[in-house]
């Protein structure tokens, strides 16, 4: 006999299994279907996020700029060491474990709020009186009904077109975190974020990193004077980025991968790498969901069609995240998911896609909200622009990392904050008070009459708000 749910989630990342705590939180039957597993078979719950994604990533970063501080940055501070080298397995080990600790930390959430755990991959059968039949295919065979689903299956990474991933020497993100020795030479297709952290990783470790872009600018979607000034930080790092190249045949031996490609000024090229990232972007992922037994609708994508509160063609159905449409971020999942299970229970769900923050965890990191300097120009909005360099900055200097800048965009008649965009340490932390600031319909005053601890970071944040209105008290 199928088993009865109020609410049933297929996908149990970021945005999934959010959705599924908020729904128990709420007092509905819940159940999160998830195919996810560990090496040794069991459940691996976190999607790409935690699995192949941000999690292990930021693992890595952590431990290759380790390995590049006690390197290059020790000594500064009176700090000898001789002898120093990376032990790449161990290193991996500890992604794992980070990894690890993360899947079992949701399954204990799934427990503590009465979540009922599926492993294996759910797909619908058919719409009934009673909701939707849901078939779990995994270790064990299961069969549930619910009367709200919401989809939260994700994306998977794009291929290059002839050149499918076999993830020893054409990696997506997965292959990436999995190299077991430092690459000498390393090729990037695409500036996409995983593939610039990934590249970082190994470039900070030793490897020789040649990005591969295909428009002309770097980070398009970044401020054109925050991604000029990642530019040159990570150019002077050592990697070399080409842009405005058309990529032809990758041939993919034992001896490693061969790029064909032309450049901006249509020289014909050859790159020969060990390893090969290509980052150019996620696709909606429904494959196994059996969209055409219920007749939910997908877009020429492949993304599942939702309206403004994430609602689906068919009734009662609901889909967030990365298979749907907006940015491909793992917390834009997790409001959904939250905003879902709340209109489901007839609250009124809220998501701002204007304040979703965007982080490239590279060092220097970038930051951002809200909308660029190019953005405002194209619409015809007048701005003010104000900048505070971390030169300045006392905190900054004293961590040795004085790279970068805060930039505020404020509207020219009323001062509200449009845009807050930075390039440096700690810029992931850095930009959530811009969020909030922003969230409040702050104006750049504001938040330049707000008390900032010193010596601090987020001084530049204060003293970039004084700049809009030219009043910089350090710089």
């Amino acid at each position: 006999m199928s088993k009865q749910f109020d609410v049933v989630v297929i996908g149990g990342g970021p945005g999934g299994y959010i959705a599924a705590i908020r729904a128990a939180q709420l007092g509905f039957n819940t159940a999160c279907i998830d195919e996810w597993k560990n090496k040794d078979g069991k459940p691996a719950p976190g999607g790409t996020c935690t699995n192949v994604g941000c999690i292990p990533s930021k693992a890595l970063l952590q431990s290759s700029e380790n390995f590049e501080e006690a390197g290059k940055h020790f000594g500064d501070h009176g700090i000898k060491i001789s002898g120093l080298e990376i032990d790449v397995a161990k290193m991996l080990a500890r992604k794992d474990q980070v990894v690890k600790q993360n899947n079992d930390g949701i399954l204990f959430l799934f427990k503590k709020n009465k979540v009922t755990f599926f492993h294996g991959r759910g797909s619908f059968v058919k719409a009934g009186e009673g909701g939707y039949e849901i078939k779990v295919s995994g270790p064990t065979e299961d069969s549930i009904t619910a009367r709200h689903v919401i989809l939260a299956t994700g994306s998977n990474p794009r291929a290059l077109p002839g050149a499918a991933f076999d993830e020893v020497n054409i990696l997506s993100n997965d292959g990436a975190l999995r190299v077991p020795q430092v690459p000498r030479k390393l090729g990037l297709v695409g500036s996409g974020v995983i593939g610039l952290e990934m590249g970082s990783v190994w470039r900070r470790l030793g490897a020789e990193v040649t990005v591969l872009e295909a428009l002309p600018t770097f980070l398009g979607a970044v401020d054109e004077q925050i991604a000029k000034e990642a530019q040159k930080a990570f150019t002077k790092q050592g990697l070399k980025i080409e842009l405005g190249v058309k990529v032809g045949e990758v041939t993919n031996g034992p001896k490693g991968v061969s790029v064909a490609w032309t450049n901006a000024k249509g020289e014909a090229q050859t790159l020969e790498v060990d390893k090969l990232i290509v980052s150019i972007g996620r696709v909606p992922n429904t494959t196994g969901l059996a969209a055409d037994a219920v007749g939910l609708k997908l877009d020429e994508r492949g993304a599942i069609v939702v309206d403004d509160e994430c609602r689906t063609s068919l009734p009662n159905v609901w889909a967030i995240g990365d298979v749907v449409r907006g940015p491909m971020l793992a917390h834009k999942a997790e409001e959904e998911g939250v905003a879902v299970a709340e209109r489901i229970a007839g609250q009124h769900g809220h998501v701002n896609f204007n304040t979703i923050p965007w982080v490239i965890y590279t060092s220097p990191e970038i930051a951002w909200v809200g909308q660029t300097e190019q953005q405002l120009k194209a619409a015809g909005v007048k701005y003010k622009a104000g900048t505070f360099p971390f030169m300045a900055n006392g905190r900054a200097r004293a961590l040795g990392d004085t790279t970068g800048m805060v930039k505020f965009l404020a509207d020219a008649t009323t001062d509200e904050i449009l845009g807050v965009h930075i390039v440096g340490p700690m810029a992931s932390e850095l930009i959530s008070e811009a969020v909030v600031a922003m969230e409040f319909r702050a104006s750049a005053e504001d938040l330049a009459r707000i008390c900032h601890a010193h010596p601090s970071l987020s001084e530049a944040t204060k003293e970039a708000a004084l700049a809009v209105d030219k009043r910089t008290l350090n710089f």
